[in-house]
């Protein structure tokens, strides 16, 4: 495709049409969109939820936009709480080749528009996969290790350009439009990695959200912007957060090889750097049947950028540190044989026996020879034996993909903690069919946890 790399994928952005995505990957961006409402209304168990909800509702007064699993804030409002609430848990999506969770920028903001304008299931199909495809293709133009290396964290740089590609074509820019939403994007990008260790990486996400939000509306205004945001020389997303990116990979099978399908999904909750190390551990009890009773030391082997980031917890002190602690996940698959939220609650993660077996009975060290998410367990046992599993591809990942009922379950397994069981049933069934769902009003109506989650409420007490 000739041009600059900014304008073509604003075209793409602008113009893409139903019949232009392949099924396989529409039925993906279901898979996606049902992933990531499961994981909004698991947030509302997030420690800081309630921090970013008082945030939320004093960014306007008015209630015109749905929160996930709870009532209604402005439009502002309910993009950044509901972008907060995906990742609060940290069982959201990752594309693992830039580091960045592209679903609490994107969904959020897509949700309140085609609801505010009653937009059909269809478009915002096809707004879900512009959105995510923009993200994940400007990610890739970063050289993203050089990026990296800078410091900065990927959901607050280019979050705010899936959102507002999103939000623009649900309002039917057209290419010159799209663009200038892209500079918008980009005059907001921010967001480094000194916030690791605290709630604030995950305040990066609900901020591109919103940042992609305001970028679109105000395109929608006309407001000037460059048109060549990505590759501008002074300032430039790829000149300055990068050493001059890949352009030509943003471009590069645009509309024929789909970058949204290297997305990965979590079974669990934990970080997604640790998903490896999670499958392998799920591996070894449940296909080797090793428990507790029968180890005597667990020895995790990880990526040197794994064991940076998540190699360092082993006596974590609250739940955003179990969370993040390699120590602590392979601790309680060992002895609960799952790992859900139930795992992350204090009464759980301050057991005292679990606490010394994650502190005394662990070992993870970095192996120069493993990559990314890869992993391998080494079980020691009381009898002297060495059982070793290894995970090159954590389920969920784009080499080991979730199905669709596996999906649906996590989807049932938190939506039941906000929703009635019949509203669980309706959602999975429209999203299933999404291009049949005539406005997104009636989805968002049925995500609510609303006035009958109030009535339950008040007749408990």
């Amino acid at each position: 495709m000739a041009g600059d790399v900014t304008e073509v994928l604003a075209d793409f952005a602008a113009t893409l049409k139903y019949d232009d995505i392949p099924e396989r990957v529409r039925e993906y961006c279901k898979n996606v969109l049902l992933d990531t409402l499961a994981c909004a209304l698991a947030g509302h168990q997030g420690e800081e939820t309630h921090q970013v909800a008082a945030l939320a509702s004093g960014l306007a007064q008015s209630r015109e936009s749905s929160i996930i699993g709870g009532d209604r804030l402005s439009l502002a409002g309910a993009t950044m709480l509901n972008g907060y609430l995906i990742t609060a848990v940290t069982m959201c999506d990752i594309h693992r080749s830039t580091l960045t969770h592209v679903t609490p920028e994107v969904i959020p903001a897509a949700l309140a528009i085609a609801e505010r304008d009653a937009s059909s299931g269809r478009d915002l199909l096809v707004a879900i996969a512009a959105g995510c495809e923009t993200t994940t293709r400007i990610g890739i133009g970063l050289d993203y290790p050089e990026f990296r290396k800078r410091g900065w964290h990927g959901p607050g740089v280019i979050g705010p350009f899936g959102a507002a590609a999103a939000v623009g074509r649900l309002l039917g820019f057209d290419a010159e439009t799209m663009a200038k939403a892209f500079g918008l994007a980009g005059s907001q990008s921010a967001g480094t990695f000194a916030a690791w260790g605290t709630p604030t990486v995950k305040f990066h996400q609900c901020r591109g959200a919103l940042s992609g939000l305001m970028a679109a509306l105000l395109a929608q205004q006309k407001f000037l912007a460059t048109r060549e945001f990505l590759t501008a020389r002074d300032g430039g997303l790829y000149t300055t957060y990068s050493n001059g990116g890949r352009p030509e990979a943003v471009t590069d099978g645009l509309g024929k090889r789909w970058e949204l399908e290297q997305i990965a999904l979590r079974l669990w909750p934990s970080a997604s750097t640790i998903q490896g190390m999670i499958t392998a551990m799920f591996d070894l009890v449940e296909k080797h049947q090793v428990g507790p009773d029968q180890v005597k030391k667990l020895r995790i082997s990880m990526s040197q950028p794994a064991f940076d980031l998540h190699g360092g917890f082993a006596r974590y002190k609250a739940k955003f540190e179990a969370l993040l602690s390699t120590h602590y996940a392979a601790a309680v698959i060992l002895h609960d044989r799952e790992l859900s939220l139930t795992q992350f609650e204090p009464a759980r993660y301050d057991n005292p026996k679990l606490r010394r077996f994650a502190a005394e009975q662990i070992e993870v060290k970095p192996d120069p020879t493993l990559t990314g998410v890869q992993a391998v367990v080494e079980a020691k046992t009381v009898d002297g034996s060495t059982i070793a599993v290894r995970c090159d591809h954590p389920r969920g990942s784009a080499e080991n993909p979730l199905s669709r009922a596996q999906v649906e379950n996590k989807f049932r397994t938190y939506a039941r903690t906000r929703l009635a069981d019949s509203h669980v049933e309706e959602v999975i069934g429209a999203v299933s069919r999404l291009e049949e769902l005539g406005s997104a009003r009636r989805l968002m109506d049925i995500l609510r946890a609303g006035d009958e989650r109030r009535l339950r409420t008040a007749a408990a007490v």
